[in-house]
């Protein structure tokens, strides 16, 4: 015998709530926007010119090729839930993606994201959307859409998850396809701002074992352990596209790599041939202190250049007579760019090792 009618809210989703957040969120959307997003809100998908009125993108791009990439943040959102930090997560979802998109040489031109939810809090999670727009204004790439998702019945009371999805474009004659380095080739890193958003099951692991308090200090850094492990994932765009476009002619840039899980040899291992080998000198640089109480933990050190960047969170590889002059441009546009090691014959492994790092020069080719 049928019962009383039930709503969609007495099933744990209420579609007003939905309503007031899509309103929420517009003004930090359209924050992101330039003259080549459609002003299209309410549409069931955004639309970006190519091209718009000033012609920039034909100046730019005669044979373009799209790039697209997907990502999220792992169980740091576990983390920024349990300690109600959700400023900063969102930085790190548009990262992760951007960060990857920019290693053949692309522009960020939007970026898509996908929230999932218990129970929709539009105050709560305005918070995520903040950080979104935030990485997408330091990615230089429009915020054109995404979902929120509310599924009582899949996440337990509180939690979130989240999914990004980033688009691009890249001159194809211009564009940087893996496995292109050359024996010789030298290793610049870019300093990570510490563990980013892979790593956290380890990490949250460990805070668990040994009953770490999220708010005690860490030894010797006054900084407390939440937000040395909640500091958001640095975005290389500015300054790599940057340099990237002061060489429009050379091929000075053979290969790049966002050190993400598996740390140091497995991505740069995704620059190699088959004929060559990675040599990593890891005194070159001193990884953040968030490593060493990491260790300290319970992790041993090949473990940890397994799991995290250790202080290394975006790797270039440039043809030797051209180092310094990229190490310039690099730091004019705020970087503290490092010489990490270099590409030398072998059987396409990363070796990472005790010193004996390349010599460079300042002077470049004219």
């Amino acid at each position: 015998m049928a019962k009383g009618a039930i709503t969609y809210k007495d099933a744990g989703v209420d579609i007003d709530a939905n309503t007031v957040w899509v309103d929420r969120i517009r003004r930090e959307m359209t924050s992101t926007f330039d003259a080549r997003v459609w002003r299209n809100h309410g549409g069931f998908a955004g639309l970006f010119h190519l091209d718009h009125a000033e012609r920039l993108f034909r100046k730019e791009y005669r044979n373009p090729s799209l790039v697209g990439c997907a990502d999220g943040v792992g169980t740091k959102v576990l983390l920024a839930v349990e300690a109600d930090r959700l400023d900063t997560i969102g930085i790190d979802l548009v990262a992760m993606n951007v960060n990857d998109l920019i290693t053949c040489g692309a522009e960020p031109l939007f970026f898509l994201d996908y929230l999932a939810v218990h129970k929709l809090d539009p105050d709560r999670l305005l918070r995520v959307i903040e950080g979104i727009a935030e990485g997408c204004r330091q990615a230089r790439c429009s915020l054109l859409g995404g979902e929120t998702s509310e599924m009582p019945d899949l996440y337990r009371k509180g939690h979130i998850d989240l999914a990004g999805f980033a688009v691009g474009v890249v001159e194809s004659k211009r564009a940087i396809p893996g496995r292109r380095t050359s024996a010789g080739d030298v290793l610049v890193g870019l300093p990570s701002s510490g563990v980013h958003s892979n790593g956290f099951s380890l990490v949250r692991k460990l805070l668990k074992r040994e009953r770490v308090a999220l708010h005690q200090s860490m030894p010797g850094s006054g900084v407390a352990v939440i937000d040395a492990l909640l500091a958001p994932t640095r975005i290389y765009v500015e300054s790599v596209l940057a340099t990237l476009k002061h060489y429009r002619r050379k091929r000075v840039v053979t290969g790049m790599a966002h050190i993400t899980g598996g740390g140091l040899p497995e991505n740069v291992s995704r620059l190699l041939p088959c004929d060559c080998d990675a040599r990593i000198d890891r005194t070159s640089w001193t990884p953040p202190a968030v490593f060493a109480f990491l260790q300290k933990l319970g992790v041993d050190r090949r473990e940890m250049y397994r799991v995290f960047n250790m202080g290394v969170g975006y790797v270039l590889a440039v043809r030797p007579a051209f180092v310094g002059g990229v190490m310039r441009r690099l730091r004019g546009c705020g970087e503290d760019p490092l010489v990490i090691g270099q590409i030398v014959r072998g059987t396409g492994t990363v070796k990472l090792r005790q010193g004996g790092g390349p010599q460079i020069t300042e002077a470049e080719p004219s």
